[in-house]
């Protein structure tokens, strides 16, 4: 298929469908309510985890927690589809951390630089805990030393979108985790 432009778009072939997801997310939200996190802060890792943030709040407060939420924008991909290995904070929380447990929200989790700079830029404002909850987990791409406390899925070394993610600013929208294709 072809844009306006001529250019072949990609094709995009479903990795985890819509009912997967929901349902692996509700299984998060009774495994985080069950840990004891105390001052819960959710603090969304933007752009790519909104949907899962959402969705996750939504199955969190099903599970009876009441979390406070925040967003920080953090990059290391800008529009390229590889990291650069440098983390910018794009915008910042406007919480207070200090004595709180933090629970940062990623899309994935792959070189693990951003989740871990996300991490130590919390414990060093004082948070009490600071856990994780990715929903997609790619170890074979790690270049920092860190797992996710929750864990959705493990994906295969795949260039995905939808459900949030995105390919330069397209296709956040889908309703399901895809992986683009070049047939």
């Amino acid at each position: 298929m072809t844009d306006p432009d001529g250019q072949t778009e990609p094709k995009i072939s479903v990795l985890f469908d819509a009912a997967t997801i929901d349902k692996r997310v509700k299984e998060l939200a009774h495994e985080i309510a069950q840990s004891g996190l105390e001052k819960l802060l959710v603090v969304a890792v933007l752009k790519g985890s909104f949907v899962f943030t959402a969705d996750l709040l939504r199955a969190l407060h099903g599970a009876g927690l009441s979390p406070e939420v925040e967003f920080i924008t953090l990059s290391s991909y800008r529009d390229a589809t590889i990291s650069s290995g440098h983390v910018t904070v794009l915008r910042d929380i406007e919480s207070d951390v200090r004595d709180r447990s933090v629970l940062l929200i990623d899309d994935i989790l792959e070189s693990g630089r951003t989740l871990a700079y996300a991490k130590d830029l919390m414990a060093a404002r004082g948070a009490k805990v600071v856990k994780s909850c990715v929903l997609l987990d790619k170890p074979g791409k790690r270049a920092s030393s860190i797992d996710a406390d929750y864990m959705g899925f493990e994906c295969p070394d795949l260039f995905v979108v939808g459900y949030g993610m995105d390919m330069a600013h397209t296709f956040r929208e889908l309703p399901f985790v895809g992986y683009v294709t070049t047939e």
